[in-house]
């Protein structure tokens, strides 16, 4: 797969190593949303397209309420089926009262990835300036499965996934990246 000079420039300090083989992973799709209906879902639309475009596979889509109940269990019924790798949410991570994916999600964290909130942020201001500040966008790992949570808007989805996860989940990505670190996970 040849990349634009535009890709290129997202990937920063690292690099595309194109000897190395390029492995899909299982990526699933939860909206979080009061107001969107699938018809509607226009960030859940684009990330399941760049998601296929860059070779990976969208292993299962939903749509839910702001309901910390409902988020937690499409996300447990995921993990558990074993047929998913990632998972990206997009929605509900602002500051308003019904914004609860971080409530939702956080506490299933086996581990946090604290750098992913900075890396957002700092993609996200050089977009949207200090409106960054009311994003709750956060990452982690559940039962060896990773999990982004991204705002719900489609310029904060296109920065998330062209700018940061995209490149993460790509195992030609140097000097490293989050494919190779799937099998070691879950080890003690």
């Amino acid at each position: 797969m040849e990349l634009t000079d535009k890709e290129k420039s997202y990937i920063g300090a690292g690099r595309i190593d194109l000897e190395r083989p390029f492995k899909p992973v299982n990526i699933a799709v939860l909206t979080v949303s009061d107001s969107r209906t699938r018809d509607t879902d226009t960030s859940g639309d684009l990330l399941d397209a760049r998601i296929t475009a860059t070779g990976h596979h969208v292993a299962a889509r939903e749509l839910v309420r702001d309901d910390k109940d409902h988020i937690r269990t499409v996300i447990t019924n995921w993990i558990d089926s074993e047929l998913v790798d990632v998972i990206i949410t997009t929605g509900g991570t602002g500051i308003t009262g019904r914004d609860v994916t971080p409530e939702a999600v956080e506490p299933l964290f086996d581990k946090r990835i604290e750098g992913f909130s900075t890396i957002f942020h700092m993609v996200s201001f050089q977009s949207v300036g200090l409106s960054t500040l009311q994003s709750r966008a956060l990452a982690g790992i559940i039962r060896g499965v990773f999990v982004f949570c991204l705002p719900g808007s489609n310029g904060a989805c296109k920065d998330g996934w062209d700018k940061v996860i995209r490149w993460q989940l790509d195992s030609r990505h140097g000097p490293c990246n989050m494919v190779e670190l799937m099998p070691r996970l879950l080890e003690k």
